[in-house]
């Protein structure tokens, strides 16, 4: 299994000084920012694009940049997101017209590539693409509003996926989104999850390293 990681939302963070809450977090313990792309279209919100991502790298965040783009079509944003300072992109399926291609896409833009499972999503999506990822995100939510209820249901989906995952030897993150805590972060931890976003859990909290840390521990 995979060393686990913490991925905060900056959906939660405060945008009046975004560069300045990234470090704090990283500062805190975290390891990647994650960083949420909705368009308004795909799913009922608009949150931010290429330009704030730069800007955090501009800032000097070093750390990775998980991009889960929760848009359609996708194909030209993992393009601007690839240039703008990207680590890994993730899609949804449903979004893409050729699946496969938007992960060869990614791939070609230098970044590594993962596809995004929401609650209702068949995992059937994943047979012919599983060994070409670097991550697979389960939403333990359905997406379009950061502060919701962790759906209890994605355990079972979450143990599935790193059934699939173990079967063919793929070293891909598996990553959950969505009401993570640290009061289920264990329950995600033994259900096979080793990369966890977190939005308003963290950002919500006073003290950042001790919540962070407290967390890593629910998983260990």
């Amino acid at each position: 299994m995979n060393k686990a990681i913490i991925a905060p939302s900056i959906l939660s963070a405060d945008f009046s000084r975004l560069g300045e809450e990234c470090k704090n977090v990283l500062n805190a313990g975290a390891q990647w920012i994650h960083f949420d792309v909705m368009d308004n279209h795909f799913v009922p919100n608009l949150t931010i694009g290429p330009m704030v991502l730069k800007s955090l790298r501009d800032h000097g965040i070093e750390a990775p940049i998980d991009v889960h783009l929760m848009v359609q079509p996708v194909d030209e944003l993992i393009t601007s997101f690839a240039k703008a300072g990207a680590s890994y992109i993730s899609f949804h399926p449903e979004a893409s017209k050729d699946v496969q291609a938007s992960i060869q896409l990614i791939h070609d833009q230098g970044c590594k590539a993962g596809l995004a499972i929401n609650p209702d999503t068949n995992l059937s999506v994943l047979d012919t693409v599983i060994k070409d990822l670097e991550l697979v995100l389960i939403m333990s939510v359905y997406p379009g509003f950061g502060g919701q209820s962790f759906i209890e249901s994605s355990l079972d989906k979450i143990i599935q996926v790193r059934q699939r995952l173990d079967d063919v030897n793929s070293p891909a993150r598996l990553e959950v989104d969505g009401g993570i805590k640290e009061s289920n972060i264990g329950a995600v931890a033994r259900a096979g999850a080793d990369t966890f976003v977190a939005g308003s859990a963290i950002f919500g909290q006073k003290d950042y390293a001790l919540i962070i840390e407290e967390m890593k521990h629910a998983t260990l």
